[in-house]
């Protein structure tokens, strides 16, 4: 499997895009610097360059243009974290190869490795070991 910095590039890493919230790098744990409300480094902080609703590079921007990529633990590029339903690459759009419920490279397919609540990849799976990584521009 790649090392983060290989399936991140130059990008910051965001922590691990988890529904894990013991986990100390997921994106789910409150109190982790990945997940608090208050962290500069976390998706879920409102007033925060990743979760601002204003921010270029949130994920709670549905304008955002640059919103944090997802990548798999094998380096699957899995499309960006964003609230964006227009953009071709973000998760929340449901035609688009990151975001459809049919996709194989969607978060949001049940069925699919990256989106199934019991597979070790996934985001969607609390008990996933090796779940993927949000990399935010510089």
């Amino acid at each position: 499997a790649p090392s983060f910095a290989q399936s991140c590039g130059e990008g910051v890493f965001l922590g691990r895009l988890s529904a894990n919230p013991y986990r100390a790098t997921s994106t789910a744990n409150p109190y982790g610097q990945y997940g608090s409300a208050y962290s500069a480094t976390s998706i879920n902080n409102a007033y925060g360059r990743w979760g601002s609703a204003y921010s270029s590079t949130s994920v709670a921007n549905p304008y955002a243009t640059a919103a944090p990529k997802i990548i798999a633990a094998d380096g699957t590029y899995l499309g960006k974290l964003s609230s964006n339903p227009y953009d071709p690459q973000s998760v929340a759009n449901p035609y688009g190869q990151y975001g459809s419920k049919y996709s194989p490279t969607s978060i949001n397919n049940p069925t699919s490795q990256y989106g199934s609540p019991y597979s070790a990849v996934s985001p969607n799976n609390p008990y996933a070991t090796k779940a993927p990584v949000l990399s935010g521009e510089k």
